[in-house]
C-alpha cells in the first residue's frame, strides 16, 4: 500500500464533511473502550481526536499512538498531554508495539486494509492485549443496504469490509466479538479477550 498524505490543517474539517456522523462515531468508539484502562495502544492516531476522547475516559491511562504520518503525529502532539502519550511513526501492517495493553483502539484507519490485512491486524492486536483486554474498531463498513453507503470511498486506498466478516475475523483472532454501535456505513466493533 502506498503512503497516503493527509494535510493536518484540513483533516478534521474533511472528516466532518465526508463522514456525516463523524463526531458520533468518535464518541461511540470512545464509550466502547469502557473505563479503567491503564495502558492504551491507538492505531492510526491522526490528529489526536480519538486519543483525546479515550484519555478523558481513562484518566490513569498512558497511550502509545501509531500513525504513518509524522505530520499528523506532530499535530496530535500539540493537543495531547505529553506526559501520558508516546507517539510513533508506523503503519498498520508493521509489527505492533510490545504489550500488554488493556485497550487497543482504532478509528477510521482499519478500512485502509484489505480483508486479509484486517484479519492479520486483529490477530496481532489480540497478541498484545492483556488478559481481559479490549480491541475497539470504529470505522467505515460496507452496509447491508447499499443506500446506506454515504461516506465517499475511493476504491483504491479505502477498502471497507462488512460487519459480519469483521466480526468473524475478530472471533478467529480469539476475541469475543460484538457490535457496540452502527449507523448506515459506520460501525464500532469490539473484541474482548
Amino acid at each position: 500500500m502506498g503512503q497516503f498524505h493527509w494535510n493536518p490543517d484540513e483533516y478534521l474539517a474533511l472528516m466532518r464533511e465526508e463522514v456525516p456522523a463523524y463526531e458520533r462515531l468518535q464518541d461511540e468508539a470512545a464509550v466502547a473502550t469502557g473505563y479503567g484502562a491503564q495502558r492504551v495502544l491507538e492505531l492510526g492516531t491522526g490528529t489526536g481526536e480519538t486519543a483525546r476522547r479515550v484519555l478523558e475516559l481513562h484518566p490513569l491511562a498512558s497511550l502509545v499512538g501509531v500513525d504513518a504520518s509524522a505530520e499528523m503525529l506532530e499535530r496530535a502532539a500539540s493537543v495531547l498531554p505529553a506526559e501520558r502519550v508516546e507517539l510513533r511513526v508506523g503503519r498498520l501492517e508493521d509489527p505492533l508495539p510490545g504489550g500488554p495493553f488493556d485497550l487497543v483502539v482504532s478509528v477510521l484507519a482499519v478500512h485502509h486494509l484489505d480483508g486479509p490485512g484486517k484479519a492479520d491486524l486483529f490477530a496481532r492486536a489480540r497478541e498484545v492485549l492483556a488478559p481481559g483486554g479490549r480491541l475497539v474498531i470504529g470505522d467505515v463498513v460496507v452496509p447491508e443496504d447499499p443506500a446506506d453507503a454515504v461516506t465517499p470511498i475511493d476504491g483504491d486506498y479505502d477498502k471497507p469490509s462488512g460487519v459480519a466478516e469483521q466480526l468473524e475475523w475478530l472471533a478467529q483472532a480469539g476475541l469475543a466479538a460484538s457490535v457496540a454501535w452502527s449507523h448506515r456505513d459506520l460501525a464500532v466493533l469490539v473484541g474482548e479477550l
